[in-house]
């Protein structure tokens, strides 16, 4: 990477610079071992990997216990970033941070929104969000499984050559989201309609109530980038002691603390509510483990949430 270019990256980085990097295009891949590829999120990471195969040269910006929402662009991430062949990101503004640097370098590097095939009719764009679409499309099985055919598609266009590997990988990885969507929604149902009620600290199960019949109330909204105060609290507590729901959740990516809070408030209220367990929601657990994994985020947080609710 030219110093030129890496000053003007960490111009964007830091809210500075003005007008396009200029671009040179993406390049022919065919001839190489591996791509070099950045994905943001662990959830887009774990898509990636299983479409690539051997072919990736895979980094992850955000690790677990890392909120996307939040997060900003080091100079080590900028590196990566202008390094890179190609660049897979969620989209739908859950990485509000990392769009100015995303924007400068589009056009040089490929960047892509897994996101974007998926039909808008099919998104979430509830009051409190200003009109924007909710970005944790990925608590729905059968929707982020949309987004493997972005990254498939990507992936044969820049590297044509093996095409062959990544159709078959991409077709792979969808009938094992097929059956984990499966496995979830029966173990959804075994829970009583009258307790499907997830309490979390902020709204990024939405889509999964959607997909699998749960109530959804969130602490904050569905950026953890908004607040909580005292009135937020003190409702959402007086609604858990009213209709006495079991459990509530912590999440690995946003402070315990609001929702200890809330807990605390319904105790107050003379109902005493018990935290069900944690919640990977914006990002997933660690590498090695069947959380650090999106089958086994999703199949942790639905095991956890049934276990909670049915008591």
């Amino acid at each position: 990477m030219s110093k030129a270019l890496f000053l003007a990256l960490l111009a964007a980085l830091l809210g500075t610079a003005c007008g396009p990097v200029a671009t040179s295009g993406p390049v022919d891949l065919s001839d190489r071992e591996t791509i070099r590829i950045v994905a943001t999120t662990g959830m887009v990471a774990d898509l990636v990997r299983r479409v690539a195969g051997e072919r990736a040269d895979l980094e992850q910006l955000m690790g677990p216990g890392v909120d996307p929402h939040l997060y900003k662009a080091s100079e080590r991430d900028v590196l990566a970033l202008a390094d890179a062949d190609v660049i897979f990101f969620s989209g739908l503004h859950l990485e509000a941070k990392l769009a100015d640097v995303l924007e400068r370098i589009e056009g040089r590097i490929v960047t892509q929104a897994v996101t974007d095939p998926i039909p808008r009719e099919d998104l979430l764009s509830p009051p409190a969000f200003e009109g924007n679409y909710d970005p944790h499309v990925w608590f729905d099985v059968a929707l982020w499984s949309v987004a493997i055919e972005q990254v498939r598609d990507t992936l044969v266009g820049l590297d044509p050559a093996h095409a062959d590997a990544y159709r078959a990988n991409a077709e792979r990885t969808l009938a094992d989201l097929e059956e984990l969507d499966a496995e979830v929604r029966a173990l959804a149902e075994t829970v009583p309609e009258d307790k499907r009620v997830l309490v979390t600290a902020h709204d990024a199960f939405l889509y999964f109530g959607r997909a699998y019949g749960f109530e959804v109330r969130g602490l904050q909204g569905i950026s953890t980038v908004s607040e909580a105060g005292a009135a937020d609290v003190n409702d959402l507590a007086a609604y858990i002691a009213e209709e006495e729901i079991p459990a509530i959740f912590v999440e690995s990516s946003v402070p315990q603390q609001t929702i200890r809070a809330v807990q605390e408030a319904v105790r107050a209220r003379g109902f005493d509510v018990r935290i069900g367990g944690e919640l990977f929601s914006d990002a997933m657990g660690d590498p090695g483990t069947p959380e650090g994994t999106y089958p086994g985020m999703v199949r942790h947080n639905v095991e956890t949430i049934v276990e909670a609710l049915r008591g």
